[in-house]
């Protein structure tokens, strides 16, 4: 329903959407959460069958968006793992692989995927919910953050933001649960009781894939920072946008990822 505007880019592909839901397999011990959590289960076999994906983390959960003409080749590669439904009507109906034999070819090895830099800056992010009857009393603030402050010039070149104080609030409703991801100055603008986070209140820390627009055709970009955190066993939020990737770890252990990251940029090489 939006009108055409030359200060609109809309990407060619129809993207659906993937939740993935727990039904308590989970090794003992395992403690990452986010898109770490996925990690080996989802995102690396994706990435092995050249599938692309862009990520949403949220407050209460992970999204995992695929391009509807992949669709075939997603459920073949996660068949094995998992149960999987589509929603009809409301109601969820079990998917099995012959539903969406017709035009699955096996995909051709992927060439090895490019390793692209993470650069991190300095801000420190909340990850936080709102309750929605409680949305009315901020949407004036809201408004305000996400139209009116820190706006870049329109002719401002991409990736030229200084990453040293990186700008960047995500908001998202989905299915009524709301999420917002915001730098701790601008969370003291809110009123303190209406943002509620998790019980230890902790911070983030971002690291932003990276140095040019990614596009949306590669493959293994999520893959590339999950794996390594996934195998440390390190939280992460993962939130991909039109232009760039950015993965949120808990602020005491940035070092340790940006180490586990090089690491992985100087073996690439």
């Amino acid at each position: 329903e939006l009108p055409p505007s030359e200060f609109m880019q809309v990407a060619d592909s129809t993207w659906l959407v993937l939740s993935v839901v727990s039904n308590g397999r989970e090794p003992p011990g395992c403690q990452a959460t986010g898109v770490t959590k996925i990690a080996r289960s989802v995102i690396a076999p994706l990435a092995e069958h050249h599938v692309s994906v862009l990520m949403l983390s949220t407050y209460q959960t992970d999204f995992i968006l695929v391009r509807e003409r992949d669709l075939p080749v997603v459920i073949h590669t996660l068949a094995g793992e998992f149960d999987i439904y589509k929603e009809e009507g409301g109601e969820c109906v079990p998917v099995t692989c012959d539903d969406v034999s017709n035009g699955f070819l096996k995909p051709k090895p992927p060439a090895s995927p490019t390793l692209h830099p993470v650069q991190s800056p300095q801000t420190r992010f909340c990850v936080l919910t709102v309750a929605p009857d409680t949305l009315p009393a901020i949407a004036t603030m809201l408004i305000d953050v996400l139209f009116y402050s820190h706006s870049p010039p329109w002719d401002a070149a991409p990736g030229s933001q200084d990453l040293d104080s990186i700008t960047f609030f995500s908001f998202s409703l989905i299915e009524g649960y709301i999420s917002i991801v915001m730098d701790a100055e601008t969370q003291k603008r809110f009123p303190s009781d209406l943002l509620l986070t998790s019980s230890t209140g902790e911070l983030w820390r971002m690291v932003r894939i990276g140095g040019q627009p990614l596009g949306f055709d590669e493959c293994g970009i999520v893959a590339q920072i999950a794996e390594p955190l996934a195998a440390a066993d390190i939280s992460a939020y993962y939130i991909s946008t039109f232009n760039f990737d950015h993965a949120l770890v808990p602020e005491e252990g940035i070092a340790e990822v940006i180490q586990l990251l090089q690491q992985r940029q100087e073996s690439g090489r």
